[in-house]
Parts: structure tokens; C-alpha cells; sequence
């Protein structure tokens, strides 16, 4: 039985999250949940599974939580919260699904004090996959993934070092946009928000669905698998594959490659980064490649989506640019959402921060915090 803490378990990664511990209850436990503002699905998630603790963004509502949870239930808020959660002594693995920049902390709190973490906030390690992957070496600790993508690699290396593999191809399923034909670049600033949250393979929150949609999510994701894998990015490449069935690949220095697949769930890959090294019976995801028919591919359009070649430049630098790029896309991602700015924009926005932002290389974890702010307050000048 494993104890698992669930930050931002109210979420799309989050309710995946619970039904896999409703697939397992002999295997997972739900220790720790910690929600963003949606009490009463929190509410109703911890009656229902009964944890050790809860936590709230918002310490107004914590009378709210006691008055439904009772006193044999933990309340807790704000970034305290999730530190205390994340550090729970009864907790065994983490999974950090908390969109934006606020699972950085409780991942190094939760690394520091000697839990696995399961990431699915991106952010982390793109922000600050260089100390988030020696301090877990350091305290020897696990970081998991729960990404479709860095799942399918971790499953296709299988512990084979970096030497090994000539690239690693994550696949992209090219977001609503990818038919020029429909969409040439002339129409992109009429492109909706409804137009754009529109994805065609996966039900996700609105943040992560914008930024599939610019392919900015592809590019976070090279940063990351970049420090999960401890591979350069030269040799992280991307695509596009618009049945979402193949996940992501390894091409080894032989030229043999390995990939893995499946219908398109999120319960999969989590189940993968919470049963871990085992693999467990679940007859949730089912793979009829009759149905399918067939698999295609071709390479990204890099003109039309140029968060991709943004990404590998921020990847390539390192340093504090990588924070940057992932600040300044939040905040043109939200402006966006607000109809503030049109789709081009984000892009637009993102490239202009980087081009005047001073790159500082290996950075403290206070000054990632710093080139973060930053990012964010001449993002929302643009």
C-alpha cells in the first residue's frame, strides 16, 4: 500500500489521480489532498476516501472544510499547506499537479524530506529541472513522470543511460490548428478562445489546452524531458502525430526504436508513476488498433507554431531563460483567456520578454524566482 499525496487533486490530473486509487484501493491510499478554490469538490473527495489532511489556497475557507470534514481530518492552507502535505510523514510518493509556478517549492520540500515525487506540473522542472534533478539525486529520491510523454520514454529507456539514445521523439498531436489548409497563418489573429480550448484528442484545463494549441506545451516538454532524462536538447525532438496513440519514442544509437502506446488516458500513465517499477492489472484503458486503422506522422510546423523553436533556444541556454519563457508564456496565456490579446500574441509576447531578459547561468533557486517575476511584470507590459 502506497500513501499518496495528491497537490491539486480537484483538477483534470487530479480526479484522473482518484480514479486510479478507486481502481486500487488495495494498493493506493490517499494520504493528502490539496485543492486550489473548488471547496466543495475537495469536500467531496476527502468524505469519500477519508485522508489524514487537507489543503486550500484560500485560509477563509478552511472553517468551511472543518465544519464538513470534522476534526479527525487535517485542514490546512496556502503555500504552508502544501508544504505540510508534501512533507507528511506518513506520505510515500508526491504527485504535483498544481498549474503554474506553486509546485516548485512543495517539490523540493517534498524531495528534501525524502518522498518520491510524481510530476505533472511541467513547470518544475522547466523552471528548475537543474537543482529539482541533484537534489534528488542527493537525497536519493525518485522524480516520476506523469506526462503521457516523459511516461512513455521513462517506460521505452527502462534504465538505459543517455549514451544509449541517439534522440527522443515526443509526439504532439498537433492541437486544433494543425490543418493549414483550415488554418493559414492569416487567420491565426481571428483565432477564439473557444476556437482554441476546442483540442481534438484531450479533455484538459484551460491552460494546458491554450498552450497545446500554440504548441508551447511541446516546448515545455522538451525542457523537461531534457533534465528528466538528463539528455541535451539537441537530441529532443518533436512529432506531430494526430491520433495521440503512439506517446512518445527512443531512438537508441543503433537505430532500433522503442515506443508505447495506448488509447489516449491519463489514468495510464499515472497509475505507471504511482505502482512503480510494478505493473498492475486495470482494465480502464483499452487499445483496438482495427478501430484506428492507422498511424500518422509528419514534422511540426515550426513557422506557424514558433513556440517550438523558442523553446529549444530557452532549453539550449539554460540558465534563468527557461523561467522566462515559461513566465512570460502563464501570463500571455491569461491575457489571451481574458481576450486581452489575440493568439499570435502569446507567442509575440513570449519572444519579446526573451529577447530583452539578461541570462544568468546557473542559477540559486532565488534568482530562478527573481527572473520569474521579472518575466511576469514585462509580460504584462507587452
Amino acid at each position: 500500500m502506497k500513501n499518496v499525496v495528491v497537490l491539486g487533486s480537484t483538477g483534470s490530473i487530479g480526479t484522473s489521480t482518484i480514479k486510479v486509487a478507486e481502481d486500487l484501493p488495495d494498493r493506493i491510499r490517499l494520504l493528502g489532498l490539496a485543492a486550489g478554490n473548488n471547496t466543495a469538490r475537495l469536500v467531496e473527495q476527502a468524505r469519500r476516501h477519508q485522508p489524514v489532511a487537507v489543503a486550500i489556497k484560500d485560509a477563509t475557507k478552511m472553517a468551511e472544510l472543518r465544519e464538513a470534514l470534522g476534526a479527525s481530518c487535517e485542514i490546512y492552507s496556502g503555500d504552508e499547506g502544501l508544504i505540510k502535505l508534501a512533507t507528511h510523514p506518513q506520505a510515500d510518493i508526491v504527485l504535483i499537479a498544481i498549474v503554474g509556478t506553486a509546485g516548485l517549492a512543495p517539490a523540493l520540500a517534498a524531495i528534501r524530506a525524502g518522498k518520491d515525487i510524481a510530476v505533472a506540473s511541467k513547470e518544475i522542472l522547466v523552471m528548475a529541472g537543474e537543482i529539482v534533478m541533484r537534489e534528488a539525486r542527493q537525497h536519493g529520491v525518485r522524480v516520476l513522470a506523469v506526462d503521457s510523454e516523459h511516461s512513455a520514454i521513462f517506460q521505452c529507456l527502462d534504465g538505459k543511460p543517455a549514451a544509449s539514445v541517439r534522440k527522443l521523439w515526443l509526439t504532439a498531436s498537433g492541437g486544433p490548428f494543425r490543418d493549414k489548409a483550415v488554418w493559414p497563418p492569416e487567420k491565426f489573429a481571428r483565432i477564439t478562445v473557444a476556437d482554441a480550448l476546442r483540442h481534438p484528442s484531450w479533455v484538459m484545463g484551460k491552460k494546458i489546452t491554450i498552450d497545446s494549441a500554440t504548441l508551447f506545451n511541446k516546448g515545455l516538454e522538451m525542457i523537461e524531458a531534457r533534465w528528466l532524462f538528463d539528455i541535451e536538447m539537441t537530441r529532443v525532438d518533436v512529432l506531430v502525430h494526430p491520433q495521440s496513440i503512439v506517446h512518445s519514442m527512443v531512438e537508441f544509437v543503433d537505430g532500433a526504436l522503442l515506443a508505447q502506446l495506448s488509447a489516449p488516458d491519463m489514468c495510464l500513465p499515472i497509475q505507471y508513476a504511482l505502482t512503480y517499477p510494478e505493473r498492475v492489472v486495470s482494465t480502464r484503458v483499452q487499445t483496438d488498433f482495427t478501430a484506428i486503422g492507422r498511424l500518422e506522422f509528419e514534422a511540426p510546423d515550426v513557422e506557424r507554431f514558433p513556440a517550438l523553436s523558442l523553446a529549444r533556444r530557452a532549453g539550449e541556454a539554460g540558465g534563468t531563460l527557461p523561467a522566462v519563457f515559461n513566465a512570460a508564456n502563464e501570463v500571455a496565456v491569461e491575457a489571451f483567456l481574458n481576450q486581452r490579446i489575440n493568439f499570435p500574441q502569446i507567442t509575440a509576447t513570449v519572444r519579446r520578454v526573451m529577447d530583452v531578459h539578461k541570462n544568468l547561468n546557473h542559477p540559486t533557486l532565488e534568482q530562478i524566482l527573481t527572473a520569474d517575476a521579472w518575466a511576469r511584470r514585462e509580460a504584462a507590459r507587452c
